[in-house]
């Protein structure tokens, strides 16, 4: 009997990502092993792919660009983790293409329970003539939050059975995204929040794919229902702090202007700008979405922001001094 006959098939797609792959592990280390993981890849032959056929996934090739590679994909599948990556081609246009291909694909193939990453739309806070936030791509606020959160509505109007999982900053872009401590014009070690004051929701994006494997173990009680999740909410400043008892260099905190921190310069510099925007000018009603306490709850193993870096402090890039020549 093959492993997809023998028990439910949860299809992940992104199996190779952060979230993705952070479910593929919680699935696979189920004691009770109660699903079978499908890990959906655009390139089932890479290394990573590979390594998860190795650990006991079945590797299908899909690509959400492709509504017919979803729906051979979902065949038979009990459950899907479904999400989107603004980050690889910075077009919230077609992040709702895709979200459309997935919610028609899993509804012609019966899917039974899908959980969605999303986040809000923060035009339903502030709308386009709003002019708190500057308008991006003509249509959005935050381009990558806003895409998502509309596409919330095609898996209601396609009548998938759907958990609306919202995330929380991820702690790994302090090691992937370029998001930690830069030298500032005097050498020092700066943690840039763009938020003044404000917490900030946080979570280990391990910790998203487990939460996501104990919502597919729990079931039905879970579909129609939106549930956020952090692993902590932390000022700028506390996180400089935590960073400062890990990392060899002291480390300080910097809230530029949000207009400052979108004149950086680099791609999505203005929408995640408008992010931090809207999470300090919106932050009780964003905090309270994802209550850390609720979400221990649902995965007991949770990291707090202490427990990340004390696993991946040793992964989180310190830019070396630079030293003057003498002329």
């Amino acid at each position: 009997m093959s492993q997809a006959s023998s028990r439910p098939v949860i299809s992940v797609i992104g199996a190779t990502g952060a979230q993705g792959g952070g479910l593929v592990r919680a699935l696979l280390d189920d004691p009770a092993r109660r699903f079978a993981v499908r890990a959906l890849t655009r390139k089932p032959d890479s290394p990573a792919a590979r390594a998860l056929a190795a650990a006991g996934c079945e590797v299908v090739a899909a690509d959400s660009d492709d509504r017919a590679s979803l729906e051979r994909a979902f065949r038979g599948s009990h459950g899907v983790f479904a999400l989107t990556n603004f980050w690889e081609h910075f077009s919230p246009q077609r992040e709702l293409a895709q979200a459309g291909h997935i919610a028609a694909a899993a509804r012609v193939s019966g899917v039974a329970h899908l959980v969605w990453s999303t986040l809000e739309d923060t035009r339903l806070r502030v709308p386009l003539a709003d002019p708190r936030l500057p308008t991006l791509m003509e249509r959005y606020k935050v381009p990558h939050f806003d895409a998502k959160g509309e596409a919330n509505g095609l898996f209601r109007e396609a009548g998938v059975p759907t958990t609306f999982l919202h995330t929380s900053f991820y702690w790994d872009n302090l090691i992937h995204f370029g998001l930690g401590p830069q030298r500032n014009a005097d050498g020092e070690l700066v943690f840039t929040l763009p938020m003044d004051d404000a917490p900030l929701p946080g979570i280990a994006a391990e910790d998203i794919g487990a939460c996501a494997a104990a919502i597919f173990q729990q079931g039905g009680s879970w579909i129609g229902r939106s549930v956020g999740i952090a692993g902590e909410h932390l000022t700028g400043a506390q996180m400089a702090a935590a960073l400062s008892r890990v990392l060899p260099e002291p480390v300080t905190h910097s809230s530029p202007s949000r207009a400052d921190y979108a004149a950086l310069g680099f791609p999505g510099a203005d929408d995640l700008a408008n992010m931090f925007a809207y999470k300090r000018d919106f932050n009780l009603e964003f905090r309270a979405a994802r209550d850390v306490t609720a979400t221990r709850a649902l995965h007991p193993d949770l990291l707090d922001f202490a427990g990340f870096l004390r696993r991946y402090a040793g992964n989180i890039p310190v830019p070396p001094r630079v030293t003057a020549l003498a002329g």
